[in-house]
């Protein structure tokens, strides 16, 4: 019960805050900035060369600078 009140408080502020008329506009930039982050994710994990930790990156990157000199 004490959440539900706490989340219509939080819900209620935004309205205030935000205003009516800007709502749809923030939830439309929410969805695209969402639906972006995914696709992004999934082109992140389906390419297995370019995915890796900093130091994998790092390694190739001096690896590169070694054999241009």
């Amino acid at each position: 019960m004490n959440e539900w009140v706490i989340v219509g408080i939080v819900a209620l502020v935004i309205f205030l805050l935000v205003g009516a008329k800007k709502l749809p506009e923030l939830a439309r930039s929410l969805g695209k900035s969402s639906s972006e982050f995914k696709k992004g994710m999934s082109e992140g994990a389906s390419d297995p060369a370019e995915a890796g930790t900093s130091d994998d990156v790092e390694k190739r990157t001096e690896g590169r600078a070694q054999t241009s000199e």
